[in-house]
This record gives structure tokens, sequence and C-alpha cells, in this order.
């Protein structure tokens, strides 16, 4: 007799992966992680500076989401442990953000002072300003990915 609780096709794969609730939060993901990268990356960073923590944080979360979504539209993810790996690796990558968005939401709290002051900081203050808020949203982002990928794990 076969077994009814069988977690094998849980996942969606191929096109479903773009019609699928948790799993439409991939693009979302990506946009937002490239504009941390792009927009701390565009800044210059002095050596006391921990923005080295915000740009592993955004290149490594912007590189596993890549990697997952191409396993998602390949179909490589149909076995019974990737819905518990979905959930484990969006909160990581929740925890990472978050981490990572507090840190330079305080970095540009400092510089706020600074870009009052000086008016050629005015631009990098700004540029933080973007990338804080993009940090969040992409916290934001993860962890809904993250609680939706928990409730469909649970229900599989």
């Amino acid at each position: 007799m076969a077994s009814s609780t069988s977690s094998a096709g849980v996942l969606p794969s191929g096109g479903r992966i773009f019609t699928s609730v948790p799993d439409v939060f991939f693009i979302p993901e990506f946009v937002c992680g490239g504009l941390v990268w792009m927009l701390v990356a565009s800044t210059s960073a002095d050596s006391p500076n921990p923005l080295g923590w915000v740009m592993f944080v955004s290149v490594f979360c912007f590189v596993m989401t890549t990697v997952w979504f191409f396993i998602f539209l390949c179909g490589a993810n149909q076995g019974s442990i990737w819905p518990s790996l979905d959930v484990g690796i969006h909160f990581l990558a929740v925890v990472f953000y978050l981490s990572a968005a507090v840190m330079l939401a305080f970095i540009t709290v400092g510089l706020g002072e600074v870009a009052s002051i000086f008016t050629e900081a005015l631009k990098v203050y700004r540029m933080y300003i973007a990338a804080v808020v993009m940090s969040y949203v992409a916290t934001l982002l993860y962890f809904l990915h993250a609680i939706f990928s928990a409730i469909r794990w649970k229900t599989s």
C-alpha cells in the first residue's frame, strides 16, 4: 500500500515556481539583494568599517538564491529533504540579512553626522540610506519566503 504522506512532488519545479506562493519571492529577493550589493560596493570603505560583513551577506545570499532558483527551475528539488532545506536556507538568509541591515543602519547613522558637515559625504550617505532600506526589504522578503516555506513544509 502506498503512503499518502510522501513529500515527493511537494515543491514546485519548472515554470510553476513563478506561480507558487513562497517561490514568487525569488525575483524580488534577486532585485533587493542585488541593489544592496551594488549600493554598498559603489562606496569606499574605511579600514575599521564593517561593510565587509554587509558585502559578504549580500553576495552570499545573492549567489545562494541564484543556485536555489536554478535547482527549483530544473526540478532537482523533488526529494524528501528539500522542503526542510528550503526553510533552513531562507531562515539563515533572514538572520544574515537582519544582522547586516542593523550594522549598515548603524554605519549610516554615524555617517549622517558627517554628511551634515561635509557635502562630499552627502552622496555616500544617500546611497547608504538606500542600501539600508533595500536590506530591510530583502530581510522581509526572505522572512516571508521562510515562513511560507515552513507552512508548506509542515503541511506536506
